[in-house]
């Protein structure tokens, strides 16, 4: 078997474009729950209350909605040159260092087959509660506040892509990603992959495009600490007018209790509770789930509907739901 690569540390933080910044922004504050760390004429820079980074998303001012990059963070200034340098010997698009933001000093981009922009980087900003924000518990980052949904962390996001064989090669060459489950198509196409690069279950996922587009974001989910604060978070977008698009309901593939909802401009967000799955074998074998399995549906709940397959972002050309 291959070692283990444990060169990045974790998904860091996901930029988030919207064509409705100030909806957007007065969505994930007051109705999903998170807190403004920083903000500049472009971008509002958006943590979960035990995030111990300046921000896990950038929310940025777009002529359209979708994902800007998606960042990574090194587990050393070592491992950090030593992925530049396998990055730059792929053959995968290479966009080179560029200046850090509100939130890290600089970090090294590149591209996947099919658009998406990713960094790694190593120098960080921690986040510094200010006052009125600070934990009673010195072990955690900010206050429990209670506002909006309230999600504890980042969790993980789901990409879009015409092959998803394909950015697995990428994951696995440029991150060092393992591949934790992954759905084989009876045509011989990989319909989806779930990887990680640390012990978590999954911190990126990949499935198959439909809406006939390229380098679409599905969706950015945050981490709850119960099924109960999904089930609260349910009413709580009920009443603000949030379009609950499907959930809660009990993932098959990974376990998760999740709920997805749209944010005002169209991005899709989840909300998920993993529960204690870890991967602690570090010759863990793929999960294999064939298309009879998939088609049984969700572990439980009501049938996935249409628009989960169909609708990314930024919108396809042709319409997607």
């Amino acid at each position: 078997m291959t070692e283990p690569c444990f060169d990045i540390a974790h998904l860091a933080h996901v930029e988030m474009y919207t064509d409705k910044f100030e909806e957007s922004l007065a969505f994930f504050v007051n109705v999903y729950g998170l807190t403004v760390s920083g903000q500049d004429e472009t971008s509002a820079y958006l943590r979960a209350y035990d995030d111990y980074e300046y921000h896990t998303l950038k929310l940025t001012r777009h002529h359209t909605t979708g994902v800007g990059h998606i960042a990574y963070r090194a587990s050393s200034p070592e491992a950090l040159e030593r992925r530049v340098k396998a990055i730059e010997a792929s053959g995968y698009k290479v966009l080179g260092w560029v200046e850090g933001d509100k939130g890290h000093d600089r970090a090294f981009r590149f591209e996947d087959p099919f658009g998406h922009v990713f960094e790694i980087y190593w120098d960080t900003v921690r986040y510094e509660a200010p006052e009125g924000e600070r934990p009673a518990l010195k072990n955690i980052a900010q206050r429990y506040h209670g506002r909006g949904a309230n999600p504890r962390r980042l969790d993980h996001l789901n990409l879009l892509a015409e092959d998803v064989s394909k950015f697995r090669d990428f994951m696995i060459t440029c991150l060092g990603s393992r591949v934790t489950e992954y759905i084989q198509l009876d045509n011989g196409r990989i319909g989806g992959c779930w990887f990680t690069v640390n012990n978590k279950t999954y911190d990126l996922a990949c499935t198959e495009e439909h809406g006939g587009a390229s380098g679409r974001l599905h969706h950015v989910t945050y981490a709850t600490d119960t099924r109960e604060d999904i089930l609260r978070a349910a009413d709580i977008f009920l009443e603000n007018g949030v379009h609950i698009e499907t959930g809660p309901h009990k993932h098959a593939i990974q376990g998760t209790f999740f709920l997805y909802v749209w944010e005002p401009a169209g991005n899709r967000v989840e909300l998920a509770n993993s529960g204690a799955r870890l991967i602690l074998a570090p010759d863990w074998k793929p999960v294999c789930w064939t298309e009879t399995e998939r088609k049984k549906g969700q572990a439980w709940g009501l049938k996935t509907i249409e628009t989960f397959h169909t609708h990314g972002t930024p919108p396809a050309a042709k319409k997607d739901h």
